[in-house]
């Protein structure tokens, strides 16, 4: 029997997450995802207008709201048989490109860096760079009043970490200057979106606010800052980092867990949506460097399991049938986040993801080239690589918008279908920066009869399936080396490069749990 670890709540995510590991020899050889609250938003939904689902289903949570937003119009479109605008689909866009940018950054330096430094070797810089002197005198006068937060690492440094006092100040000053640039990307997306959090133009039909040249030309201005960043800062960090001191995990494919992938496909690259900037499809058992073949995607083949969930226990349903029933006397129950699968295979969505469906040659690159598995490094790389995509895609609809406006019947929005249909049902697929989000709703009687959600963190931090098959969070650790217990550094790493989001897999506390734990060795 080995070393049970347990670390709850683990840090720099969102929401409420547990997770268990049993150590033995120096690896990880079981492992548990718990979310710890239950989310009773779609509840909320019965009965009310449909039109409201978009509002409601945004405040699941106040960092990814726009994208449940978008995820839920979307569902409403195909309930309402509504059809977007071309000018509504530009639009919609550009927020949404706005929000990858935002997160892609906040993930990178305020959430996952500080796990891959030594932020101590700061004061053995010598250089002469008057900024990064500023730096560190900041540094060392917060360490020597005892108020490192939020950037002392909660682990010790091991033999991964960077410890080059240059290397690890420029990460430091790129942390405070990414700061300033996630405050851009969200103030980008306002000017169409109207404010933030929770944007109020995007509507079921498409968007409801006119954009003028003046609000396209600041947008653009403000994107070309943000491209400046990702281009000459970000990918420079997380290529330097890659091919660095993280090679080795690199290569050795730490946390690639089931190698299943997952992607809706998002993003209209023409007027008649059938060319996207991430493809639809789903890769079942990635093997090695030859990459695997590419399967449609059919959303009647996802399910939900409850076998080790605190709901009533059933068996799996599709979403269109899924319920909220809440059972926390369940013994063999040990999370409030559901078990998605597709044909019954549980599976990775997110950055990773989308780039291997759509076999983004950088990526395939990195693979077939550097020897880099599919692994928690390689979601790092993924995510800057497709952020330099957006921002390009972006520049387009920019270009596509502005001569749009200029043309006699510019539209936005579907005004014939604004009323809710007596009957109806509709899914929303959208890709967020977190993967694979999905909404579906029943229409009846004018009001909504039914609400599901399957977010990319219940994918990925999905618990036990009834077959036993483990959750995407757990398969990737099986094998995670923690050499010290004491320090399990590696847990956290592998978890936080999926970039959790468990306030849009689960919500509503439960009064029995209400308790912050600390980290404990068992």
């Amino acid at each position: 029997m080995g070393k049970r670890i347990t670390i709850d709540p683990i840090t720099r995510i969102e929401g409420h997450l547990k997770i268990e590991v049993e150590v033995e020899n120096g690896k990880v050889k079981d492992a548990w995802s718990s979310g710890t609250m239950a989310r009773g938003f779609e509840a909320l939904l019965l009965g009310k207008d449909p039109r409201d689902a978009s509002y409601v289903t945004s405040r699941f949570c106040g960092v990814c709201f726009s994208v449940h937003q978008m995820a839920s119009v979307r569902a409403l479109d195909a309930a309402f048989g509504a059809q977007v605008p071309w000018g509504g689909t530009l639009l919609r866009n550009l927020v949404m490109g706005a929000e990858y940018i935002y997160d892609h950054l906040v993930h990178f330096y305020h959430l996952s860096a500080l796990d891959y430094i030594d932020i101590m070797a700061i004061a053995n810089y010598t250089g002469k760079d008057p900024e990064l002197i500023k730096v560190k005198e900041k540094i060392v006068g917060l360490v020597q009043r005892g108020d490192t937060f939020p950037l002392t690492p909660r682990y010790k440094p091991d033999e991964f970490s960077v410890k080059d006092p240059d290397v690890v100040i420029s990460a430091v000053k790129h942390y405070l200057d990414a700061l300033k640039m996630q405050v851009k990307a969200k103030n980008m997306g306002v000017i169409f979106g109207g404010r933030a959090p929770h944007y109020q133009s995007i509507v079921v039909g498409g968007f409801t606010q006119y954009p003028d040249i003046n609000q396209v030309a600041r947008f653009r201005s403000m994107l070309d800052e943000l491209a400046a960043f990702v281009n000459e800062v970000y990918i420079s960090d997380v290529v330097a980092f890659g091919t660095g001191p993280l090679l080795p995990l690199a290569k050795a494919g730490i946390g690639g867990g089931h190698r299943n992938y997952l992607s809706y496909g998002s993003f209209e690259m023409d007027k008649a949506g059938k060319k996207l900037l991430f493809k639809p499809g789903v890769i079942v058992g990635l093997n090695g460097t030859k990459g695997k073949r590419v399967e449609p995607f059919k959303p009647e083949k996802i399910t939900e399991s409850v076998r080790y969930s605190w709901y009533k226990e059933d068996t799996p349903k599709h979403p269109y049938e899924g319920a909220q029933v809440f059972n926390l006397e369940r013994s063999d129950a040990y999370s409030f986040v559901k078990a998605p699968r597709y044909e019954k295979i549980p599976m990775e969505v997110g950055p990773l993801a989308r780039a291997l469906v759509d076999q983004d040659p950088t990526v395939l690159g990195l693979i077939r080239d550097q020897g880099v598995k599919p692994g928690a490094v390689a979601r790092h790389a993924a995510r800057a690589i497709e952020t330099k995509k957006i921002i390009d895609a972006m520049y387009h609809w920019c270009d596509e918008l502005t001569a749009a406006i200029t043309k006699p019947g510019f539209k936005i929005h579907d005004t014939a279908h604004w009323e809710p249909p007596a009957q109806g049902e509709g899914a929303g697929f959208f890709e967020p920066p977190r993967g694979a989000l999905g909404h579906w709703i029943r229409i009846k009687d004018h009001k909504i009869a039914n609400y599901q959600a399957v977010v990319p963190s219940t994918w990925n931090a999905s618990p036990r399936d009834e077959r036993g098959v483990r959750g995407q969070y757990e398969e990737s650790l099986i094998g995670v080396p923690v050499p010290d217990p004491e320090n399990p550094i590696n847990v956290v790493r592998v978890i936080r490069s999926f970039d959790p989001c468990l306030a849009c897999a689960i919500h509503l506390i439960d009064p029995k749990t209400n308790e912050i734990r600390k980290f404990m060795v068992e």
